[in-house]
């Protein structure tokens, strides 16, 4: 009897099968497989399904015999992915601000895939991601990876840096394309950041990579590398708030000891905490000054304040009367 077309790639839709369909709860049976085979046009016996179960094991898939009186049967084990870390995996999906609600969804159907059908369902109880503040521009994966590319081949890259108007609509700015030299993808306060080197203003800035349009890898070589070279990603992130830019200083923080965790999940655990009398530490950084670092001052409070220098210590001062005189 003539072959059908399928014939040849039996053993994949047997793996195709026992992939999505079977776990250790749920085994299928051979008649379960050679229906699944016949329903995709491949005629098959139980003997044959006995050599083929076989052959994929020799090749190195991990399929699980289960004897029963029953009749027994087959699942798929081993799995590339266990399903505690789908778990996580769809958590960091959708709670991404980066990846748009439809690309959070794509993903998340793709992860649900990896786990098979019976604990996909445990996944699917996990989804939700409408409600998230979600961003909106849909070609953040294209960029993502662009930018990646700048990196590895040594290029700069184009782009326009986008904003939101009243309409709710990402526009670009007035001051058109930029061109910088692409070094290093940042993950901070559940956004992406690209620092990048700015030859004609001679210094290392960052970007927002949802809020970046049209980025182009171009043929010119990177530049900036003995600046970047100089930089501590670890420290820059922890120093810069928000990653919004300001004139960098060296400053002495005072707070009580109950807020040394606080000081450390900004500031990172090999901060310099010195302890002061009065139950209380002073911490030395070096910072980005900004509305962003000044508003965390505020967000603690009373207990926290700047010790030195003067300068920043006044412009603090200047920076909370200006909102109160705006509130009153």
């Amino acid at each position: 009897m003539a072959k059908s077309p399928g014939q040849k790639l039996k053993l994949l839709y047997i793996v195709k099968f026992l992939t999505e369909n079977t776990d250790e709860n749920h085994p299928a049976s051979t008649s379960d497989i050679i229906a699944y085979l016949e329903a995709n046009d491949i005629h098959s016996e139980r003997k044959s399904i006995y050599d083929d179960i076989e052959k994929l094991c020799n090749f190195g898939y991990d399929i699980i015999t289960v004897q029963s009186r029953l009749g027994g049967g087959y699942y798929m084990s081993g799995r590339e992915f266990e399903l505690a870390e789908l778990k996580l995996l769809v958590d960091a999906v959708q709670a991404s601000r980066f990846i748009t609600t439809k690309k959070s969804r794509r993903l998340i159907q793709k992860l649900e895939k990896m786990a098979g059908k019976y604990d996909a369902v445990k996944l699917q109880r996990q989804v939700y991601v409408a409600g998230r503040v979600k961003t909106e521009n849909e070609s953040i994966y294209y960029n993502v990876d662009n930018i990646h590319r700048a990196i590895q081949e040594n290029r700069q890259i184009s782009f326009q840096y986008l904003d939101w108007n009243l309409k709710k609509e990402l526009v670009p700015r007035v001051e058109g394309t930029r061109q910088v030299s692409p070094w290093a993808l940042i993950w901070k306060d559940e956004y992406y950041y690209l620092a990048a080197y700015d030859e004609e203003d001679a210094i290392m800035k960052h970007y927002r990579v949802d809020k970046m349009g049209q980025v182009e890898v171009l043929k010119q070589p990177r530049t900036g590398l003995e600046l970047f070279s100089q930089v501590d990603l670890a420290a820059y992130t922890n120093q810069t708030f928000g990653m919004y830019g300001g004139e960098e200083e060296i400053v002495t923080l005072e707070f009580p000891n109950r807020l040394a965790g606080v000081v450390m999940d900004r500031f990172g655990r090999e901060a310099d905490l010195r302890p002061m009398e009065g139950r209380s530490f002073r911490i030395r950084v070096k910072v980005a000054v900004s509305g962003q670092f000044f508003g965390w001052l505020a967000g603690i409070g009373a207990d926290a304040s700047v010790a030195a220098p003067e300068a920043v210590k006044e412009q603090y001062r200047q920076w909370l009367l200006k909102i109160i005189d705006r509130s009153i």
